[in-house]
This record gives structure tokens, sequence and C-alpha cells, in this order.
């Protein structure tokens, strides 16, 4: 499988993050046509110290989040609501698609605050991450609703449920 998990919080073993990952890169690549053989991805599992870090590193928003990404290459469209470009193997045929970090500490919150098993929400931010190095982003509303849309249909062929719908109707995580 695709996915080169580096553990960095003994927390996520709890979880089975090396099955779940490559189960979510799995139907994420599948659903987009694409090889899973040939796709390199790579997961750093930490704690909200060392996604701060991150986040204020790359994104100059020193804060905890969820899930951060850095593509390979960009593939975003150039207009809103348009698809991605399709990523391109490299001479020797793989598809080099970037780096997921992703942090216990959020995402434990979050799955309690939405009352989700952690191994839910978790695969929902692996596809989630996996869709930003695939060019996707929700910037923009028809960007958002497009990548929103891809979420909820491959979740739902995992068995999981559509993570946008809540209880009082739809909704966006802030």
């Amino acid at each position: 499988m695709p996915v080169e998990t580096i553990i960095e919080d003994d927390r996520w073993l709890t979880v089975g993050l090396d099955a779940l990952a490559d189960r979510a890169a799995g139907a994420v690549l599948a659903h987009m046509g694409l090889d899973a053989d040939e796709a390199e991805i790579s997961l750093l599992a930490c704690d909200d110290a060392r996604i701060t870090v991150l986040n204020g590193e790359f994104r100059d928003k020193p804060t905890p989040t969820n899930v951060l990404s850095w593509p390979a290459e960009d593939l975003s469209p150039d207009t809103p609501g348009g698809d991605p470009l399709p990523p391109e193997p490299d001479p020797t045929g793989e598809l080099a698609l970037g780096d997921i970090a992703i942090s216990w500490d959020t995402c434990a919150r979050e799955a309690q605050a939405a009352d989700k098993p952690m191994a839910d929400h978790v695969t929902h931010l692996v596809v989630h991450g996996l869709l930003h190095l695939l060019g996707y982003d929700h910037v923009e509303d028809a960007d958002a609703t497009m990548m929103e849309g891809l979420e909820a249909e491959i979740l739902a062929g995992l068995g999981l449920e559509n993570p946008y719908i809540v209880a009082d109707g739809p909704g966006r995580p802030g």
C-alpha cells in the first residue's frame, strides 16, 4: 500500500493507523482511477505540539489543527470548481503525491465533540488530506462543494457516514 506512516505519538497505535491509512488511501486512489501500487504518500502521526509548529512554519498559523498536507506538485485547477490536473508518474512510474501530518489531540477532541468513533474521524481526515495532495481544496465555495462531495462518496464506499451532514442539517467543519 502507498502510505508510509511515521508515528511520533504512540497513542496513534490504538486506532491501527497503518491499516486505517492504507484503507483510506486505497479508497481515494481507486475512486480517482489511480494505481495504489504506484503511489507514494507519507503520513506523520503527531500531537498538537508538533502540528502547531508545522502549521506556524508552513501556514503562518501557529495553532493546532487536525490535518496538514504538502502536495509533491501543484495539481490545483486554474479556475474555481474545475477539476485538478491528474498526477503524472516520474520516470520510474511512481506517483509521488506528497506528505500529510495529523494530530492526535485535535482529532480526538473533534471525534469526541462530534460523538464519532476516532477511527471514522481519522479515516475522513486521511481522505481529506489525500484529496489536498491531488489538487482539491476548499477555499472557494465551488471547490469546497466538489471536495466535500468526493469525500462523502469515498467515505460511503468505506461504509462511513457523510461527515458534512450534522443532526440539524448540513455543515462544514470550522
